[in-house]
């Protein structure tokens, strides 16, 4: 068998769900609608972070960090996906797809660095709350949100260059988008030296940071046994309930997909769980966030209220 050799421009097949066609109709119509009500409900909590002047918190900003990453991070998958489930065009060129891999890697890596900033921030207002305001300068959270950027496009910069230094064999893609599991599958050669060093760098974007997440979680659990009033307590797991949330699902299926070994990977498993975090954690956290949270329920009623008024 030939070397496909990529680097002179080939392109690839995306199989996406063409294995199962009696799928394909109602994925496109729920991904259509869970894509819908992502763009809707994050591009909502970024107008309300901007409009209501109760919502100008270190919380509130960072969530609408976490907003805009969604909407781009489903963007990067979504229309191509739902080109591939109508029939039409399942090819995408080799720079597109490296493209859609590094951007999908960069900003899914930039969520794993920025629930961590969150975390960081529930932490500073359970266990810290005198010098919380203190604490969460507004500078330092414009920082904190740019080095998780940074970090992010830091990691996927890494990743595929190590990914687009293999030879690949085939231009099949078992896969909705350009992923890099369904990469290492195609490669010619033995990949065990790029993989040890992938693995270094996905443990450092994902277990450091759950290992992080989880520490500020039980130092806030030990502060919130030691409060008294039902009151308190309900106030401390109110905010942070809705993010550990948020955290289990986008850590769980991510840590399924790059933490295991390429041998254990099953292509058509990983479709579906990637479906999870590419479609339906982005559409999720803003409902999450709201319906769990008093004050951006409150800033939705008085712009609701405000634009009947107007009319």
């Amino acid at each position: 068998m030939g070397h496909f050799n990529t680097s002179f421009g080939g392109g690839f097949i995306l199989v996406g769900f063409s294995d199962w066609p009696q799928l394909e109709l109602i994925l496109f119509v729920l991904i259509s609608i869970f894509y819908s009500l992502t763009l809707l409900g994050n591009a909502t909590i970024i107008a309300l972070s901007q409009l209501d002047l109760q919502l100008h918190k270190p919380m509130y900003f960072f969530l609408s960090h976490l907003s805009f990453l969604d909407i781009c991070y489903t963007t990067s998958t979504v229309p191509q996906l739902l080109i591939n489930l109508h029939g039409l065009d399942r090819a995408i060129s080799y720079g597109g797809c490296v493209a859609q891999l590094f951007i999908s890697l960069a900003l899914g890596s930039t969520e794993c660095v920025l629930l961590v900033v969150m975390a960081v921030d529930r932490y500073a207002a359970v266990c810290r709350p005198l010098h919380y305001t203190a604490f969460m300068h507004p500078l330092l959270c414009q920082v904190l949100a740019i080095t998780s950027w940074m970090g992010g496009f830091l990691n996927s910069l890494i990743q595929t260059g190590l990914m687009m230094a293999i030879p690949l064999c085939g231009h099949q893609l078992n896969h909705f988008f350009c992923e890099m599991p369904v990469f290492l599958k195609l490669a010619c050669e033995d990949t065990s030296g790029t993989e040890v060093k992938m693995f270094v760098a996905r443990a450092i974007i994902l277990v450091f940071p759950i290992a992080l997440i989880l520490g500020s979680y039980a130092r806030i659990a030990s502060v919130v046994l030691k409060v008294k009033s039902m009151t308190g307590c309900r106030k401390a797991l109110g905010t942070c309930g809705s993010h550990l949330l948020v955290v289990s699902l986008f850590y769980g299926s991510a840590i399924y997909t790059y933490l295991q070994p390429m041998g254990t990977y099953s292509e058509s498993e990983g479709k579906f769980v990637a479906l999870f975090y590419t479609i339906v954690t982005p559409m999720l956290n803003p409902l999450i966030y709201t319906l769990r949270n008093k004050d951006v329920k409150g800033a939705l009623w008085k712009i609701a209220g405000r634009g009947t008024d107007l009319g």
